[in-house]
């Protein structure tokens, strides 16, 4: 016996958010209808959509017209880091190792699930880097096909601008800090051969 229309909504509502299949569609149901908090994932819901905006600057989510890091007179102006999405402005800012600006592009170039050029914040990105006192551009996209393309994609776009003054930069990639060997992607041990380092060997006139 199929559910109620109304359960059946929610199930097919959740089904269709990102990486959320039929089954656990109908488990997240089950679980708001059990619980009577789950009201207030209804209220969260609907006041995000009501009042969560672009910043008209940068395209980071806030509730007026700037964000936070663009509205605060404190960041170092030269500096902008790309990122895909809102969400790595919040793990850039949460690390504190980041004092420069950001560019959110609102997604990856990724033809295949529908994302192409056009739908980035590309031309956004341009008319900044030829208003604004910007001396490095750091591509900080993540390290994957999809990353990687849409890095490419902004370099390209800036090279055409003919900005010879401007440096560009992409975040290092390699052994993560407390990892294995043995455990890490092919990717990553590639990233860290190609990237490597050299280290400083003391002599024995140097010891003492």
């Amino acid at each position: 016996m199929a559910y109620p229309a109304p359960v059946e909504a929610l199930v097919e509502a959740f089904e269709a958010l990102p990486g959320i299949g039929r089954v656990s569609a109908e488990r997240l149901t089950f679980h708001v209808l059990r619980d009577p908090s789950s009201r207030k994932l209804a209220t969260a819901i609907e006041r995000a959509l009501a009042e969560a905006r672009r910043c008209e600057v940068c395209g980071n989510l806030c509730e007026g017209d700037q964000c936070g890091v663009c509205a605060d007179e404190g960041r170092e102006t030269g500096l902008l880091a790309v990122v895909e999405e809102p969400r790595h402005v919040e793990a850039l800012e949460r690390a504190g190792v980041f004092k420069g600006r950001y560019h959110v592009l609102m997604g990856a170039l990724n033809p295949a699930d529908g994302t192409e050029a056009r739908h980035l914040s590309l031309e956004a990105l341009l008319r900044r880097l030829s208003e604004e006192p910007i001396r490095e551009l750091i591509l900080a996209t993540d390290p994957d096909r999809e990353g990687e393309a849409t890095a490419l994609l902004v370099l390209e776009a800036v090279e055409s601008m003919g900005r010879g003054d401007l440096i560009v930069t992409r975040l290092a990639r390699g052994l993560p800090a407390g990892s294995a060997i043995e455990y890490l992607h092919r990717g990553v041990l590639e990233d860290a051969l190609r990237d490597r380092c050299a280290v400083r060997v003391r002599g024995k006139d140097s010891q003492g």
